[in-house]
């Protein structure tokens, strides 16, 4: 690649692809990818890489524009996305690109291309409002939510709307690449492929189906919690997807997940296909390949299926960066986000972005390359979907974990020694009610933490919640406000190791003295209350869920009104044609490649 060139940008995106069950993240894994196995051995793979939305349009939304779902009223999957918000398409345009979509983003509203200069295909989903949530009537269940029947129904097909999509965007996806080769000469492109695979209807193909014959199909390593002991914001998810009382056998799990890894397996067979093209066209030494998804899937972790929660199954995602001939192969520990991308992607067309404008995302440049620059070794995330009543936003920090919403108890996971989520250290702990106010959150609000009244913190299970809350309970007593001025907070690290012991039952966790974990969760505490207005989101979010709720009953009346894409087709200008296209021998060699 010519030191003073702008490479070409391959984004390739997989929908709900947890990346702890990918071999490249967990060696004893069952599932095959051996394309992406190559590129990760050759390649840059982040080993902590998050959504910042356990949801497929608030998680893309974030990845795209570089700022937080909440910051751009990316709430649902009916969310609009604001038309002025900067994308890296727009980034990457300005700096002499070709962008071009092919697949699923999950864009709402008018504007389907938000910066791109080409779409290739359709999306996958409604581009309309007919999918907003409902928070003022929570115990209602859409037909459109998940359910169990991709559960049930698991197994090999001939033919799904997935399979028919996928192919497609595929398949264009490679014709743009012919196209660009042949007819765009000395522009740089960036094209994102995003696949709807390995998303459920759990359903693939024979051939990827028998692929896993004979292969033994691990169980969750977390067997299923009984009901009324998973924490409060699961047993809202539970009755979302229609599974609240009910249990799933064990063969209708295996088969689930047989057929999920099936469906990475095809997944990482069109990566090899699209790499197959830009080899025969002369461009796999220009482009950078990156690689990653909108958030994961709990396949039966816990009990829990698809998304909508903060466990690593959900919230993890691929990523790795694949360009052998500029960035040296290693693995990057540190926490990062695919809201990182934004400002890589600009980075690696040697630009920057714009200082003026909001931001949230930091480039991963610096893990990359090498070069100086910032490294927060932070993760933010937010969840206002389906499941909830509140805003529950997570941090995510060096060996830590944090989550936390207004209407439940907090949740503190240690991740190097308790990466299975098993342990929650904020159970046993709670906040002191105040008689200093009675304000609602605001951003300069904090919490004071001490032992729980309401919880035996000796007799707690690892699994453990501080209470089981009503879905319909704004704010928890044992989670009062205090307002008090605070600066901008930092976790605090643990220098002494043997002050938590070696082993989740050496530790004093439960123990109101012990510093390490309650100063930790006050930290966390101060940290959400000094970053989120959660009482502000909240309002903002039932406006927006109102308002859509109204604009699409009105669009549904007289002559329908929605926004899907539809790719312009010029039949005009295709193959052989008499007007246009020049003289048939001119027409022959402009599509050869290569020419003669």
């Amino acid at each position: 690649m010519a030191q003073d060139a702008k490479p070409n940008i391959l984004y390739i995106m997989a929908d709900q692809m947890a990346a702890p069950v990918l071999s490249m993240y967990d060696p004893s894994s069952p599932v095959k990818t051996p394309t992406l196995d190559r590129l990760a051995k050759d390649g840059v793979v982040f080993d902590s890489a998050y959504c910042n939305s356990p949801l497929c349009a608030p998680s893309r939304f974030a990845m795209v524009t570089g700022q937080l779902p909440s910051a751009i009223g990316g709430y649902d999957n009916a969310s609009t996305l604001p038309s002025d918000i900067p994308t890296y398409a727009h980034y990457l345009r300005k700096e002499g690109y070709h962008t071009a979509l092919a697949g699923k983003m999950h864009f709402i509203g008018p504007d389907q291309l938000h910066g791109f200069e080409q779409r290739l295909t359709s999306d996958i989903y409604p581009g309309d409002f007919g999918w907003s949530v409902n928070w003022d009537e929570a115990e209602v269940r859409p037909d459109w939510y998940h359910n169990m029947s991709s559960v049930l129904e698991a197994g090999p097909v001939v033919r799904t709307n997935q399979l028919d999509f996928d192919d497609e965007v595929i398949y264009k996806s490679t014709q743009y690449l012919y196209d660009h080769t042949r007819h765009r000469n000395g522009q740089p492109f960036c094209l994102t492929v995003a696949m709807t695979h390995p998303h459920d209807p759990y359903a693939m193909t024979k051939e990827y189906w028998d692929m896993y014959e004979g292969v033994d199909i691990p169980l969750p390593k977390i067997p299923s919690i009984p009901h009324d002991q998973q924490d409060p914001h699961s047993q809202r998810v539970l009755k979302c997807i229609d599974l609240w009382g009910r249990e799933t056998t064990e063969e209708r799990v295996r088969a689930a997940r047989r057929a999920y890894f099936a469906a990475c397996t095809y997944v990482d067979a069109q990566v090899g296909k699209l790499l197959r093209v830009l080899n025969d066209c002369g461009l796999a030494e220009h482009t950078i390949i990156v690689f990653s998804g909108d958030h994961g899937d709990m396949l039966g972790e816990r009990g829990l299926w698809y998304k909508m929660v903060w466990y690593e199954m959900a919230a993890r995602v691929p990523l790795l960066v694949y360009a052998p001939k500029k960035y040296e192969a290693k693995r990057v520990k540190e926490n990062v986000s695919i809201m990182d991308l934004l400002p890589t992607f600009v980075g690696m067309a040697g630009s920057s972005t714009s200082p003026e404008l909001p931001l949230d995302g930091k480039s991963l440049m610096p893990y990359i390359t090498g070069e100086v620059g910032l490294k927060t070794d932070l993760v933010l995330g937010e969840y206002m979907g389906e499941g909830t009543l509140s805003p529950v936003v997570m941090i995510r920090r060096g060996r830590w974990k944090f989550v936390f919403s207004s209407i439940d108890p907090p949740q503190l996971f240690d991740l190097i020694d308790d990466p299975l989520e098993q342990t929650n250290l904020a159970a046993g702990y709670s906040v002191k009610p105040s008689l200093r106010s009675s304000k609602p959150q605001s951003r300069d609000s904090s919490y004071i933490i001490s032992s729980s009244h309401h919880c035996d913190s000796q007799h707690l299970s690892p699994l453990s919640t501080c209470a089981t809350l009503s879905p319909r309970t704004h704010l928890v007593s044992c989670f009062s406000i205090v307002q008090k001025p605070i600066s901008p907070p930092r976790t605090p690290e643990v220098q002494d190791q043997q002050s938590l012991g070696s082993a989740p039952d050496d530790r004093q966790y439960k123990n109101d003295n012990d510093p390490p974990i309650k100063s930790i969760l006050a930290s966390f505490l101060d940290e959400v209350a000094s970053r989120w207005d959660l009482n502000a989101i909240t309002t903002a979010v039932l406006q927006s869920q109102r308002q859509r709720r109204l604009v699409h009953g009105a669009l549904m009346q007289g002559i329908k009104t929605t926004w899907e894409y539809n790719p312009p087709v010029d039949a005009s200008t295709m193959y052989i044609r008499n007007c246009g296209k020049g003289a048939l021998d001119d027409t022959e060699w402009l599509s050869r490649w290569p020419r003669v």
